[in-house]
Protein backbone atom coordinates (compact mmCIF):
# COMPACT_ATOMS: atom_id res chain seq x y z
CA UNK A 1 0.00 0.00 0.00
CA UNK A 2 1.14 3.53 -0.79
CA UNK A 3 1.09 5.35 2.56
CA UNK A 4 2.48 8.69 1.53
CA UNK A 5 3.29 10.61 -1.65
CA UNK A 6 5.56 13.65 -1.45
CA UNK A 7 5.76 15.97 -4.42
CA UNK A 8 7.97 19.02 -4.84
CA UNK A 9 8.48 21.40 -7.75
CA UNK A 10 6.42 19.31 -10.15
CA UNK A 11 4.27 21.34 -12.52
CA UNK A 12 2.08 23.72 -10.54
CA UNK A 13 2.74 21.84 -7.28
CA UNK A 14 5.41 23.61 -5.25
CA UNK A 15 5.57 21.24 -2.30
CA UNK A 16 2.87 18.92 -1.03
CA UNK A 17 2.46 15.69 0.89
CA UNK A 18 -0.43 13.31 0.30
CA UNK A 19 -1.17 10.87 3.10
CA UNK A 20 -3.03 7.82 1.88
CA UNK A 21 -4.68 4.74 3.27
CA UNK A 22 -6.55 1.63 2.17
CA UNK A 23 -9.67 1.76 0.04
CA UNK A 24 -10.64 4.39 -2.51
CA UNK A 25 -9.00 7.81 -2.57
CA UNK A 26 -10.56 10.37 -4.93
CA UNK A 27 -8.66 13.41 -6.14
CA UNK A 28 -10.59 16.41 -7.41
CA UNK A 29 -9.96 20.06 -8.17
CA UNK A 30 -10.69 22.80 -10.61
CA UNK A 31 -9.58 22.49 -14.21
CA UNK A 32 -5.88 23.34 -14.46
CA UNK A 33 -5.31 22.91 -10.73
CA UNK A 34 -2.86 20.08 -11.32
CA UNK A 35 -4.84 16.93 -10.55
CA UNK A 36 -3.00 14.91 -13.17
CA UNK A 37 0.31 15.89 -11.56
CA UNK A 38 -0.46 13.19 -8.99
CA UNK A 39 -0.62 10.64 -11.78
CA UNK A 40 2.52 12.15 -13.32
CA UNK A 41 4.28 11.82 -9.97
CA UNK A 42 3.32 8.17 -9.72
CA UNK A 43 4.54 7.65 -13.27
CA UNK A 44 7.92 9.05 -12.24
CA UNK A 45 8.10 6.51 -9.41
CA UNK A 46 7.28 3.78 -11.92
CA UNK A 47 10.32 4.75 -13.96
CA UNK A 48 8.45 6.43 -16.79
CA UNK A 49 10.43 8.66 -19.09
CA UNK A 50 11.25 11.93 -17.36
CA UNK A 51 9.98 15.18 -18.84
CA UNK A 52 12.13 18.10 -17.79
CA UNK A 53 9.29 20.36 -18.91
CA UNK A 54 7.31 19.15 -15.87
CA UNK A 55 9.85 20.75 -13.52
CA UNK A 56 8.31 23.81 -11.88
CA UNK A 57 9.43 27.09 -13.36
CA UNK A 58 12.40 28.46 -11.44
CA UNK A 59 13.19 25.16 -9.69
CA UNK A 60 16.40 23.20 -10.22
CA UNK A 61 14.66 19.86 -10.13
CA UNK A 62 11.39 18.10 -9.38
CA UNK A 63 11.31 15.35 -6.76
CA UNK A 64 8.80 12.63 -5.97
CA UNK A 65 8.96 10.28 -3.01
CA UNK A 66 6.65 7.40 -2.20
CA UNK A 67 6.46 5.52 1.09
CA UNK A 68 5.31 1.94 0.52
CA UNK A 69 4.00 -0.23 3.34
CA UNK A 70 5.39 -3.56 2.11
CA UNK A 71 5.17 -5.91 5.09
CA UNK A 72 2.78 -8.10 3.08
CA UNK A 73 4.81 -7.87 -0.13
CA UNK A 74 7.80 -10.22 0.26
CA UNK A 75 8.71 -10.01 -3.43
CA UNK A 76 9.01 -6.23 -3.18
CA UNK A 77 11.22 -6.44 -0.09
CA UNK A 78 13.43 -8.98 -1.86
CA UNK A 79 13.72 -6.66 -4.90
CA UNK A 80 14.67 -3.75 -2.64
CA UNK A 81 17.39 -5.77 -0.93
CA UNK A 82 18.67 -6.99 -4.29
CA UNK A 83 18.93 -3.36 -5.41
CA UNK A 84 21.04 -2.58 -2.33
CA UNK A 85 18.28 -0.70 -0.50
CA UNK A 86 16.93 -1.01 3.03
CA UNK A 87 13.49 -1.04 4.60
CA UNK A 88 12.40 -0.09 8.08
CA UNK A 89 9.45 -1.76 9.79
CA UNK A 90 8.38 -3.10 6.40
CA UNK A 91 8.31 0.39 4.84
CA UNK A 92 10.24 1.25 1.69
CA UNK A 93 10.96 4.72 0.30
CA UNK A 94 11.13 5.10 -3.48
CA UNK A 95 12.35 8.41 -4.90
CA UNK A 96 12.97 10.09 -8.25
CA UNK A 97 14.60 13.41 -9.17
CA UNK A 98 14.28 15.08 -12.56
CA UNK A 99 16.56 18.06 -13.16
CA UNK A 100 15.46 21.06 -15.18
CA UNK A 101 18.17 20.27 -17.72
CA UNK A 102 16.84 16.75 -18.15
CA UNK A 103 19.03 14.54 -15.97
CA UNK A 104 17.23 11.97 -13.86
CA UNK A 105 18.20 10.10 -10.69
CA UNK A 106 16.45 7.36 -8.74
CA UNK A 107 16.62 5.76 -5.29
CA UNK A 108 15.25 2.52 -3.88
CA UNK A 109 15.28 2.15 -0.11
CA UNK A 110 17.91 4.88 0.14
CA UNK A 111 20.23 3.31 -2.43
CA UNK A 112 20.96 5.21 -5.64
CA UNK A 113 20.01 3.03 -8.59
CA UNK A 114 19.50 3.33 -12.35
CA UNK A 115 15.97 4.36 -13.33
CA UNK A 116 15.49 0.93 -14.91
CA UNK A 117 16.01 -0.69 -11.49
CA UNK A 118 13.46 1.65 -9.91
CA UNK A 119 11.04 0.70 -12.67
CA UNK A 120 11.66 -3.00 -12.07
CA UNK A 121 10.95 -2.63 -8.35
CA UNK A 122 7.92 -0.32 -8.60
CA UNK A 123 6.18 -1.42 -11.80
CA UNK A 124 4.59 -4.59 -10.29
CA UNK A 125 3.06 -2.44 -7.52
CA UNK A 126 0.90 -0.07 -9.52
CA UNK A 127 -1.47 -0.37 -12.45
CA UNK A 128 -2.13 3.04 -14.01
CA UNK A 129 -5.17 3.48 -16.23
CA UNK A 130 -5.29 6.85 -17.89
CA UNK A 131 -6.17 8.29 -21.26
CA UNK A 132 -2.54 8.64 -22.32
CA UNK A 133 -0.83 5.91 -20.29
CA UNK A 134 0.56 2.58 -21.27
CA UNK A 135 -1.82 0.16 -19.63
CA UNK A 136 -0.63 -2.98 -17.93
CA UNK A 137 -3.50 -5.03 -19.36
CA UNK A 138 -2.67 -4.03 -22.92
CA UNK A 139 0.35 -6.37 -22.85
CA UNK A 140 -0.41 -9.83 -24.26
CA UNK A 141 1.36 -11.57 -21.38
CA UNK A 142 -0.66 -9.60 -18.83
CA UNK A 143 -3.90 -10.46 -20.65
CA UNK A 144 -3.06 -14.16 -20.60
CA UNK A 145 -2.12 -14.04 -16.92
CA UNK A 146 -5.33 -12.14 -16.12
CA UNK A 147 -7.43 -14.79 -17.88
CA UNK A 148 -5.61 -17.55 -16.01
CA UNK A 149 -6.31 -15.85 -12.67
CA UNK A 150 -9.96 -15.43 -13.63
CA UNK A 151 -10.07 -19.12 -14.56
CA UNK A 152 -9.40 -20.01 -10.92
CA UNK A 153 -7.98 -23.22 -9.40
CA UNK A 154 -8.85 -25.45 -12.38
CA UNK A 155 -6.83 -23.37 -14.86
CA UNK A 156 -4.03 -23.03 -12.30
CA UNK A 157 -3.89 -26.81 -11.88
CA UNK A 158 -3.83 -27.47 -15.63
CA UNK A 159 -1.20 -24.77 -16.15
CA UNK A 160 1.02 -26.28 -13.43
CA UNK A 161 0.72 -29.74 -15.02
CA UNK A 162 1.57 -28.37 -18.46
CA UNK A 163 4.49 -26.25 -17.15
CA UNK A 164 6.02 -29.29 -15.43
CA UNK A 165 5.80 -31.29 -18.65
CA UNK A 166 7.24 -28.43 -20.67
CA UNK A 167 10.22 -28.17 -18.31
CA UNK A 168 10.87 -31.89 -18.77
CA UNK A 169 10.63 -31.54 -22.55
CA UNK A 170 13.10 -28.64 -22.58
CA UNK A 171 15.54 -30.70 -20.51
CA UNK A 172 15.10 -33.70 -22.82
CA UNK A 173 15.60 -31.54 -25.92
CA UNK A 174 18.82 -30.18 -24.44
CA UNK A 175 20.12 -33.69 -23.75
CA UNK A 176 19.22 -34.85 -27.25
CA UNK A 177 20.85 -31.80 -28.80
CA UNK A 178 24.04 -32.40 -26.85
CA UNK A 179 24.21 -36.06 -27.88
CA UNK A 180 23.54 -35.32 -31.55
CA UNK A 181 25.84 -32.32 -31.88
CA UNK A 182 28.66 -34.08 -30.03
CA UNK A 183 28.44 -37.29 -32.08
CA UNK A 184 31.66 -36.48 -34.00
CA UNK A 185 33.50 -35.57 -30.82
CA UNK A 186 32.22 -38.73 -29.17
CA UNK A 187 33.42 -40.82 -32.12
CA UNK A 188 36.88 -39.25 -31.89
CA UNK A 189 36.98 -39.86 -28.16
CA UNK A 190 35.95 -43.49 -28.71
CA UNK A 191 38.81 -43.98 -31.19
CA UNK A 192 41.31 -42.60 -28.68
CA UNK A 193 40.00 -44.90 -25.96
CA UNK A 194 40.10 -47.96 -28.24
CA UNK A 195 43.71 -47.21 -29.16
CA UNK A 196 44.68 -46.87 -25.52
CA UNK A 197 42.91 -50.06 -24.53
CA UNK A 198 44.58 -51.93 -27.41
CA UNK A 199 48.01 -50.76 -26.23
CA UNK A 200 47.30 -51.91 -22.69
CA UNK A 201 45.86 -55.21 -23.90
CA UNK A 202 48.96 -55.84 -26.05
CA UNK A 203 51.28 -55.43 -23.04
CA UNK A 204 48.87 -57.16 -20.61
CA UNK A 205 50.48 -55.78 -17.42
CA UNK A 206 49.89 -57.35 -14.02
CA UNK A 207 49.12 -55.35 -10.87
CA UNK A 208 52.38 -54.16 -9.23
CA UNK A 209 54.46 -55.65 -12.02
CA UNK A 210 56.44 -52.44 -12.57
CA UNK A 211 57.74 -52.49 -8.98
CA UNK A 212 58.66 -56.20 -8.98
CA UNK A 213 60.49 -55.94 -12.31
CA UNK A 214 62.41 -52.89 -11.16
CA UNK A 215 63.69 -54.87 -8.20
CA UNK A 216 64.57 -57.89 -10.35
CA UNK A 217 66.42 -55.75 -12.90
CA UNK A 218 68.49 -54.15 -10.19
CA UNK A 219 69.42 -57.56 -8.77
CA UNK A 220 70.36 -59.03 -12.16
CA UNK A 221 72.35 -55.98 -13.17
CA UNK A 222 74.55 -56.14 -10.03
CA UNK A 223 74.79 -59.95 -9.60
CA UNK A 224 78.65 -60.07 -9.54
CA UNK A 225 78.90 -57.20 -7.12
CA UNK A 226 76.29 -58.73 -4.87
CA UNK A 227 77.98 -62.14 -5.00
CA UNK A 228 81.38 -60.64 -3.99
CA UNK A 229 79.80 -58.76 -1.11
CA UNK A 230 77.98 -61.88 0.08
CA UNK A 231 81.20 -63.97 -0.04
CA UNK A 232 83.06 -61.37 2.01
CA UNK A 233 80.24 -61.36 4.52
CA UNK A 234 80.27 -65.17 4.75
CA UNK A 235 84.06 -65.22 5.29
CA UNK A 236 83.72 -62.63 8.04
CA UNK A 237 81.05 -64.70 9.74
CA UNK A 238 82.52 -68.18 9.28
CA UNK A 239 85.88 -68.57 7.53
CA UNK A 240 86.64 -71.87 5.87
CA UNK A 241 90.44 -71.08 5.77
CA UNK A 242 90.78 -70.83 9.51
CA UNK A 243 91.00 -67.02 9.50
CA UNK A 244 89.53 -65.13 12.48
CA UNK A 245 85.82 -64.79 12.04
CA UNK A 246 82.81 -63.61 14.03
CA UNK A 247 81.55 -67.08 14.86
CA UNK A 248 84.92 -68.22 16.26
CA UNK A 249 85.32 -65.04 18.27
CA UNK A 250 81.82 -65.31 19.75
CA UNK A 251 82.41 -68.98 20.59
CA UNK A 252 85.68 -68.14 22.38
CA UNK A 253 83.93 -65.45 24.44
CA UNK A 254 81.18 -67.84 25.36
CA UNK A 255 83.70 -70.55 26.47
CA UNK A 256 85.55 -68.05 28.64
CA UNK A 257 82.42 -67.10 30.54
CA UNK A 258 81.18 -70.69 30.73
CA UNK A 259 84.32 -71.55 32.73
CA UNK A 260 83.39 -69.09 35.50
CA UNK A 261 79.59 -69.22 35.44
CA UNK A 262 79.35 -71.14 38.71
CA UNK A 263 81.06 -68.24 40.49
CA UNK A 264 78.67 -65.44 39.35
CA UNK A 265 75.10 -65.47 38.05
CA UNK A 266 75.74 -62.37 35.89
CA UNK A 267 78.61 -64.13 34.16
CA UNK A 268 76.27 -67.08 33.54
CA UNK A 269 73.65 -64.81 31.99
CA UNK A 270 76.23 -63.27 29.68
CA UNK A 271 77.43 -66.72 28.66
CA UNK A 272 73.86 -67.72 27.77
CA UNK A 273 73.43 -64.59 25.67
CA UNK A 274 76.67 -65.35 23.82
CA UNK A 275 75.36 -68.85 23.19
CA UNK A 276 72.27 -67.35 21.52
CA UNK A 277 74.55 -65.07 19.49
CA UNK A 278 76.63 -68.00 18.21
CA UNK A 279 73.48 -69.80 17.12
CA UNK A 280 72.28 -66.63 15.30
CA UNK A 281 75.67 -66.07 13.66
CA UNK A 282 75.69 -69.65 12.49
CA UNK A 283 72.22 -69.25 10.93
CA UNK A 284 73.11 -65.91 9.28
CA UNK A 285 76.35 -67.38 7.92
CA UNK A 286 74.40 -70.25 6.36
CA UNK A 287 71.83 -67.82 4.85
CA UNK A 288 74.57 -65.59 3.42
CA UNK A 289 76.27 -68.63 1.90
CA UNK A 290 72.96 -69.72 0.35
CA UNK A 291 72.34 -66.18 -0.97
CA UNK A 292 75.80 -66.03 -2.53
CA UNK A 293 75.35 -69.44 -4.13
CA UNK A 294 72.03 -68.34 -5.66
CA UNK A 295 73.43 -65.21 -7.26
CA UNK A 296 74.16 -66.06 -10.85
CA UNK A 297 74.54 -63.77 -13.87
CA UNK A 298 71.74 -64.26 -16.46
CA UNK A 299 72.19 -61.80 -19.35
CA UNK A 300 69.20 -63.15 -21.27
CA UNK A 301 66.88 -62.76 -18.28
CA UNK A 302 68.24 -59.27 -17.66
CA UNK A 303 67.52 -58.32 -21.27
CA UNK A 304 63.99 -59.71 -21.05
CA UNK A 305 63.29 -57.80 -17.84
CA UNK A 306 64.65 -54.56 -19.29
CA UNK A 307 62.55 -54.99 -22.41
CA UNK A 308 59.44 -55.69 -20.34
CA UNK A 309 60.08 -52.65 -18.18
CA UNK A 310 60.41 -50.48 -21.30
CA UNK A 311 56.98 -51.63 -22.47
CA UNK A 312 55.46 -50.88 -19.07
CA UNK A 313 57.13 -47.45 -19.01
CA UNK A 314 55.53 -46.63 -22.37
CA UNK A 315 52.14 -47.24 -20.75
CA UNK A 316 52.85 -45.22 -17.60
CA UNK A 317 53.90 -42.23 -19.71
CA UNK A 318 50.41 -42.11 -21.25
CA UNK A 319 47.87 -43.60 -18.90
CA UNK A 320 49.12 -43.30 -15.30
CA UNK A 321 52.12 -42.89 -13.03
CA UNK A 322 52.11 -46.57 -12.08
CA UNK A 323 50.87 -49.79 -13.63
CA UNK A 324 48.08 -49.91 -11.06
CA UNK A 325 46.93 -46.47 -12.30
CA UNK A 326 47.21 -47.67 -15.90
CA UNK A 327 44.94 -50.61 -15.13
CA UNK A 328 42.45 -48.26 -13.38
CA UNK A 329 42.45 -46.00 -16.47
CA UNK A 330 41.72 -49.04 -18.60
CA UNK A 331 38.69 -49.94 -16.50
CA UNK A 332 37.32 -46.39 -16.74
CA UNK A 333 38.02 -46.21 -20.45
CA UNK A 334 36.19 -49.47 -21.08
CA UNK A 335 33.12 -48.18 -19.22
CA UNK A 336 33.24 -44.86 -21.07
CA UNK A 337 33.66 -46.63 -24.40
CA UNK A 338 30.55 -48.66 -23.73
CA UNK A 339 28.66 -45.40 -23.22
CA UNK A 340 30.17 -43.80 -26.34
CA UNK A 341 29.46 -46.81 -28.49
CA UNK A 342 25.79 -46.57 -27.53
CA UNK A 343 25.33 -43.06 -29.03
CA UNK A 344 22.94 -44.25 -31.72
CA UNK A 345 20.94 -46.20 -29.18
CA UNK A 346 20.86 -43.16 -26.89
CA UNK A 347 19.61 -40.91 -29.69
CA UNK A 348 16.94 -43.42 -30.60
CA UNK A 349 15.84 -43.80 -26.98
CA UNK A 350 15.74 -40.03 -26.44
CA UNK A 351 13.71 -39.54 -29.61
CA UNK A 352 11.20 -42.13 -28.39
CA UNK A 353 10.98 -40.32 -25.04
CA UNK A 354 10.56 -37.00 -26.83
CA UNK A 355 7.75 -38.33 -28.99
CA UNK A 356 5.89 -39.67 -25.95
CA UNK A 357 6.47 -36.53 -23.92
CA UNK A 358 5.29 -34.34 -26.82
CA UNK A 359 2.13 -36.42 -27.04
CA UNK A 360 1.46 -36.02 -23.32
CA UNK A 361 2.27 -32.31 -23.44
CA UNK A 362 0.01 -31.72 -26.44
CA UNK A 363 -2.83 -33.36 -24.54
CA UNK A 364 -2.10 -31.17 -21.51
CA UNK A 365 -2.00 -28.08 -23.76
CA UNK A 366 -5.37 -29.01 -25.26
CA UNK A 367 -6.95 -29.38 -21.81
CA UNK A 368 -5.46 -26.04 -20.75
CA UNK A 369 -6.72 -24.32 -23.92
CA UNK A 370 -10.20 -25.73 -23.41
CA UNK A 371 -10.27 -24.45 -19.82
CA UNK A 372 -9.01 -21.06 -20.96
CA UNK A 373 -11.69 -20.79 -23.63
CA UNK A 374 -14.35 -21.60 -21.05
CA UNK A 375 -12.91 -18.95 -18.70
CA UNK A 376 -12.70 -16.50 -21.63
CA UNK A 377 -16.42 -16.93 -22.32
CA UNK A 378 -17.23 -16.20 -18.67
CA UNK A 379 -14.89 -13.20 -18.60
CA UNK A 380 -16.42 -11.81 -21.80
CA UNK A 381 -19.87 -12.01 -20.26
CA UNK A 382 -18.85 -10.40 -16.96
CA UNK A 383 -16.90 -7.53 -18.54
CA UNK A 384 -19.55 -6.84 -21.18
CA UNK A 385 -22.20 -6.74 -18.46
CA UNK A 386 -20.05 -4.30 -16.49
CA UNK A 387 -19.72 -2.06 -19.53
CA UNK A 388 -23.51 -1.76 -19.83
CA UNK A 389 -23.42 0.01 -16.45
CA UNK A 390 -20.51 2.22 -17.50
CA UNK A 391 -22.28 4.12 -20.30
CA UNK A 392 -21.14 1.62 -22.95
CA UNK A 393 -24.40 -0.39 -23.42
CA UNK A 394 -23.60 -1.45 -26.99
CA UNK A 395 -19.98 -2.46 -26.37
CA UNK A 396 -18.88 -6.08 -26.41
CA UNK A 397 -15.60 -7.44 -25.10
CA UNK A 398 -14.16 -10.53 -26.77
CA UNK A 399 -11.43 -12.58 -25.12
CA UNK A 400 -9.74 -14.41 -27.98
CA UNK A 401 -7.77 -17.55 -27.22
CA UNK A 402 -5.77 -18.73 -30.22
CA UNK A 403 -2.52 -20.35 -31.32
CA UNK A 404 0.22 -19.33 -33.73
CA UNK A 405 1.04 -21.92 -36.37
CA UNK A 406 4.70 -22.38 -37.22
CA UNK A 407 6.72 -23.54 -40.20
CA UNK A 408 8.40 -26.92 -40.66
CA UNK A 409 11.98 -25.94 -39.66
CA UNK A 410 10.83 -24.82 -36.23
CA UNK A 411 8.84 -27.89 -35.33
CA UNK A 412 11.43 -30.17 -33.77
CA UNK A 413 12.10 -27.98 -30.75
CA UNK A 414 10.62 -27.56 -27.30
CA UNK A 415 8.89 -24.43 -28.60
CA UNK A 416 6.50 -26.30 -30.87
CA UNK A 417 3.76 -28.86 -30.39
CA UNK A 418 1.39 -30.69 -32.69
CA UNK A 419 -2.07 -30.01 -31.31
CA UNK A 420 -5.19 -31.05 -33.15
CA UNK A 421 -3.23 -31.81 -36.32
CA UNK A 422 -1.55 -28.38 -36.38
CA UNK A 423 1.97 -27.41 -35.37
CA UNK A 424 1.71 -24.39 -33.06
CA UNK A 425 4.11 -22.31 -31.03
CA UNK A 426 4.48 -23.45 -27.42
CA UNK A 427 6.04 -21.97 -24.32
CA UNK A 428 6.13 -22.54 -20.60
CA UNK A 429 2.65 -20.96 -20.41
CA UNK A 430 1.04 -23.26 -23.00
CA UNK A 431 0.22 -22.86 -26.65
CA UNK A 432 -2.32 -20.06 -26.28
CA UNK A 433 -2.09 -16.41 -27.19
CA UNK A 434 -4.73 -14.39 -25.36
CA UNK A 435 -5.98 -11.04 -26.60
CA UNK A 436 -8.74 -8.76 -25.35
CA UNK A 437 -10.79 -7.21 -28.17
CA UNK A 438 -13.49 -4.56 -28.09
CA UNK A 439 -16.44 -3.95 -30.37
CA UNK A 440 -17.46 -0.49 -29.18
CA UNK A 441 -20.77 -0.48 -31.05
CA UNK A 442 -23.34 -2.94 -32.29
CA UNK A 443 -22.24 -4.51 -35.56
CA UNK A 444 -18.67 -3.20 -35.24
CA UNK A 445 -15.77 -5.58 -35.66
CA UNK A 446 -13.95 -6.50 -32.49
CA UNK A 447 -10.51 -4.87 -32.49
CA UNK A 448 -7.56 -4.90 -30.07
CA UNK A 449 -8.24 -2.65 -27.08
CA UNK A 450 -5.68 -0.01 -27.97
CA UNK A 451 -7.20 0.28 -31.48
CA UNK A 452 -10.90 -0.18 -30.81
CA UNK A 453 -11.52 2.37 -28.04
CA UNK A 454 -11.03 6.04 -27.30
CA UNK A 455 -9.08 7.08 -24.23
CA UNK A 456 -12.15 7.40 -22.03
CA UNK A 457 -13.68 4.17 -23.33
CA UNK A 458 -10.43 2.33 -22.82
CA UNK A 459 -10.23 3.47 -19.21
CA UNK A 460 -13.75 2.21 -18.58
CA UNK A 461 -12.97 -1.11 -20.23
CA UNK A 462 -9.92 -1.39 -17.99
CA UNK A 463 -12.08 -0.60 -14.98
CA UNK A 464 -14.59 -3.26 -16.00
CA UNK A 465 -11.80 -5.81 -16.45
CA UNK A 466 -10.16 -4.93 -13.15
CA UNK A 467 -13.52 -5.22 -11.35
CA UNK A 468 -14.05 -8.63 -12.97
CA UNK A 469 -10.58 -9.68 -11.79
CA UNK A 470 -10.93 -8.13 -8.33
CA UNK A 471 -9.46 -10.38 -5.69
CA UNK A 472 -7.24 -12.23 -8.19
CA UNK A 473 -4.88 -9.44 -9.28
CA UNK A 474 -1.37 -9.41 -7.80
CA UNK A 475 -1.25 -5.61 -8.22
CA UNK A 476 -1.90 -3.89 -4.87
CA UNK A 477 -2.39 -0.32 -6.16
CA UNK A 478 -4.64 0.92 -8.98
CA UNK A 479 -4.68 4.45 -10.38
CA UNK A 480 -7.45 5.72 -12.70
CA UNK A 481 -7.02 9.08 -14.37
CA UNK A 482 -10.40 10.53 -15.43
CA UNK A 483 -11.92 7.12 -16.04
CA UNK A 484 -15.28 8.94 -16.07
CA UNK A 485 -14.46 11.15 -19.07
CA UNK A 486 -17.50 11.62 -21.28
CA UNK A 487 -20.08 10.13 -18.89
CA UNK A 488 -22.43 11.46 -16.25
CA UNK A 489 -25.61 10.75 -14.35
CA UNK A 490 -26.35 7.11 -13.56
CA UNK A 491 -23.29 5.85 -15.43
CA UNK A 492 -21.08 8.03 -13.24
CA UNK A 493 -22.67 6.52 -10.12
CA UNK A 494 -21.99 3.05 -11.48
CA UNK A 495 -18.37 3.98 -12.11
CA UNK A 496 -18.05 5.17 -8.51
CA UNK A 497 -19.70 2.02 -7.21
CA UNK A 498 -17.34 -0.22 -9.18
CA UNK A 499 -14.29 1.72 -8.09
CA UNK A 500 -15.43 1.25 -4.50
CA UNK A 501 -15.86 -2.48 -5.06
CA UNK A 502 -12.42 -2.76 -6.59
CA UNK A 503 -11.09 -0.91 -3.53
CA UNK A 504 -12.25 -3.73 -1.27
CA UNK A 505 -9.33 -5.84 -2.52
CA UNK A 506 -6.76 -3.17 -3.41
CA UNK A 507 -5.79 0.43 -2.86
CA UNK A 508 -7.40 2.62 -5.53
CA UNK A 509 -6.64 6.23 -6.46
CA UNK A 510 -8.86 8.00 -8.96
CA UNK A 511 -8.62 11.47 -10.47
CA UNK A 512 -12.15 12.57 -11.30
CA UNK A 513 -14.23 15.59 -12.21
CA UNK A 514 -17.56 13.96 -11.40
CA UNK A 515 -19.16 14.33 -7.95
CA UNK A 516 -21.03 11.05 -8.44
CA UNK A 517 -17.68 9.25 -8.53
CA UNK A 518 -16.04 11.35 -5.81
CA UNK A 519 -18.88 10.52 -3.38
CA UNK A 520 -17.72 6.89 -3.27
CA UNK A 521 -14.26 7.73 -2.00
CA UNK A 522 -13.18 6.65 1.46
CA UNK A 523 -10.81 9.61 1.34
CA UNK A 524 -11.26 12.81 -0.61
CA UNK A 525 -8.25 14.89 -1.64
CA UNK A 526 -8.65 18.23 -3.39
CA UNK A 527 -5.99 20.03 -5.40
CA UNK A 528 -6.21 23.70 -4.43
CA UNK A 529 -4.86 26.30 -6.81
CA UNK A 530 -3.75 29.75 -5.70
CA UNK A 531 -2.04 32.62 -7.47
CA UNK A 532 -0.28 35.77 -6.38
CA UNK A 533 -0.76 37.31 -9.80
CA UNK A 534 2.50 36.07 -11.24
CA UNK A 535 2.95 32.49 -9.99
CA UNK A 536 0.30 29.77 -9.72
CA UNK A 537 0.71 27.19 -6.97
CA UNK A 538 -1.25 24.06 -6.18
CA UNK A 539 -1.34 21.94 -3.06
CA UNK A 540 -3.02 18.72 -1.92
CA UNK A 541 -5.51 18.85 0.97
CA UNK A 542 -7.43 15.95 2.52
CA UNK A 543 -10.98 17.04 3.27
CA UNK A 544 -13.05 16.43 6.37
CA UNK A 545 -16.80 15.68 6.17
CA UNK A 546 -18.02 19.27 5.91
CA UNK A 547 -15.29 20.29 3.50
CA UNK A 548 -16.15 17.30 1.39
CA UNK A 549 -19.78 18.35 1.12
CA UNK A 550 -18.73 21.81 -0.04
CA UNK A 551 -16.32 20.36 -2.64
CA UNK A 552 -19.03 18.08 -4.00
CA UNK A 553 -21.43 21.02 -4.18
CA UNK A 554 -18.82 22.99 -6.10
CA UNK A 555 -18.45 20.08 -8.52
CA UNK A 556 -22.23 19.86 -8.86
CA UNK A 557 -23.15 23.51 -9.25
CA UNK A 558 -19.96 25.51 -9.24
CA UNK A 559 -21.04 26.89 -5.85
CA UNK A 560 -19.73 25.71 -2.48
CA UNK A 561 -22.45 27.26 -0.31
CA UNK A 562 -25.52 26.62 -2.43
CA UNK A 563 -28.10 25.01 -0.16
CA UNK A 564 -29.57 22.92 -2.98
CA UNK A 565 -26.11 21.83 -4.13
CA UNK A 566 -25.14 20.95 -0.55
CA UNK A 567 -28.32 18.91 -0.20
CA UNK A 568 -27.54 17.11 -3.43
CA UNK A 569 -23.98 16.50 -2.21
CA UNK A 570 -25.30 14.93 1.01
CA UNK A 571 -27.65 12.78 -1.02
CA UNK A 572 -24.74 11.53 -3.14
CA UNK A 573 -22.74 10.73 -0.02
CA UNK A 574 -25.69 8.89 1.49
CA UNK A 575 -26.14 6.91 -1.73
CA UNK A 576 -22.48 5.89 -1.70
CA UNK A 577 -22.36 5.18 2.04
CA UNK A 578 -23.27 1.44 1.80
CA UNK A 579 -20.35 0.76 -0.54
CA UNK A 580 -17.97 2.60 1.77
CA UNK A 581 -19.41 0.77 4.75
CA UNK A 582 -18.68 -2.57 3.04
CA UNK A 583 -15.02 -1.65 2.79
CA UNK A 584 -14.84 -0.50 6.40
CA UNK A 585 -16.58 -3.66 7.59
CA UNK A 586 -14.14 -5.75 5.53
CA UNK A 587 -11.27 -3.86 7.12
CA UNK A 588 -12.56 -4.63 10.61
CA UNK A 589 -13.05 -8.32 9.90
CA UNK A 590 -9.94 -8.79 7.75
Amino acid sequence: MLEELRISSLGVIDSSTLELGPGLTVITGETGAGKTMVVTALGMLLGNRADSGAVRSGAKHARVEGVIEASGLPDLLASVEEAGGDHEDGRVVLARNVAAEGRSRAWVGGAAVPVSVLAGVAEPLVAVHGQSDQHRLLRPQAQREALDRFGGPEVARLLATYADGHDRLVELEDRLHQVVTSAQERAQEADRLRFGLSEIEAVAPEPGEDHSLAAEEARLGFADTLRSAAELARQALNSEQGDPDALATASAARAALDDVREHDNQAAELADRLAELTYLLSDVAADVASYAAGLESDPSRLAAVSERRAALTALTRKYGATIDEVLAWGEDAAARLTDLDSTDEQIEALEVQRKELRRELAAAASRLSEARRAAAARLESVVTEELTHLAMPHATVVVRVGQQEIEEPERLTAHALEVGGRWVRAGSHGTDEVELLLAANTGADARPLHKGASGGELSRVMLAVEVALAGTSPVPIFVFDEVDAGVGGKAAIEIGRRLARLARDAQVLVVTHLPQVAAYGDRHVVVHKSSDGSVTTSGLVTLDASERERELSRMLAGLEESSSALAHARELLDTAAPERACLHEAGRTG
